[in-house]
């Protein structure tokens, strides 16, 4: 079964393109983590943006100028292993590719940042709802009114992702991602989308949209794609991430991560 086996398979897969859908509930129980490609120049304002702004933008690894083999998967290559990639211009967007080794170069630095899927696994085996991966769909992602701190030129609205519960559930929810605070930990808001500027949950900016069902509110955690809004929010001449939900799968263990 695709949620049972490993990332390297998984990464396999993908570097040969026998894998590009979404990243969700595959190879569970593996960190999973956003991408993000910029050049050398711009690298220490976004690593303080990252610093400052931890919940959405948490950090697992950062590679030296050009190298392309993280230390949480070594044999990994961050140019081909991501089901598909963004590449942006001016902080326009121009592409979406399954492959960027024809336009990183010597002088980009990889930034991969933790992502919510990661605790999936361990609400899945409290026996709580994923509902995108019920549904077989992206994971709903919106862009909320609340402001990121700055660093240097880079700037963001916080990013969510939202998983339907009911409000039990959310209790539970909040117990068990607590203990990922590098996985982005517990939610950030539970209730009234209008709270913090979420106008219609059925048109997210990124992911799909999902069925909430009578009795269930919705639940919002922070979301890495925080850090591809920053990253762009400078008109650099390149920047590359991972398209919203495509994730890179690293060999760290969830359990690795969680505060015991």
């Amino acid at each position: 079964m695709e949620s049972h086996m490993s990332a390297k398979r998984l990464r396999e897969l993908i570097r040969t393109r026998q894998w590009t859908k979404p990243t969700s509930g595959a190879a569970t129980g593996y960190v999973q983590a956003n991408l993000v490609m910029l050049p050398q120049a711009a690298a220490f304002n976004f690593l303080l943006f990252c610093v400052r702004n931890p919940k959405p933008c948490p950090i697992l690894d950062v590679l030296e100028p050009g190298q392309i083999e993280p230390y949480i998967a070594p044999g990994a290559d961050l140019r081909t292993d991501l089901p598909r990639y963004c590449i942006f211009e001016n902080g326009r967007l121009k592409a979406e590719v399954q492959d960027v080794r024809d336009c990183f170069h010597a002088g980009m630095v990889s930034f991969l940042l933790g992502c919510s899927f990661s605790f999936e696994n361990a609400m899945l085996a409290a026996g709580l709802p994923i509902r995108n991966i019920e549904e077989n769909k992206n994971v709903s992602m919106y862009i909320t009114n609340r402001d990121c701190r700055p660093a240097g030129p880079f700037t963001s609205k916080l990013v969510v992702t939202m998983r339907p519960m009911t409000p039990e559930q959310a209790v539970r929810a909040v117990q068990i991602t607590t203990r990922f605070h590098l996985t982005h930990g517990a939610p950030v808001h539970l209730g009234d989308p209008a709270e913090i500027g979420i106008k219609d949950l059925s048109r997210p900016e990124f992911g799909d949209p999902v069925a909430i069902r009578p009795g269930e509110i919705p639940v919002f955690w922070a979301c890495g794609v925080t850090s591809q809004l920053a990253a762009t929010s400078v008109p650099l001449p390149l920047v590359i991430t991972h398209a919203p939900g495509h994730m890179f799968v690293s060999d760290l263990k969830d359990d690795e991560l969680a505060i015991l």
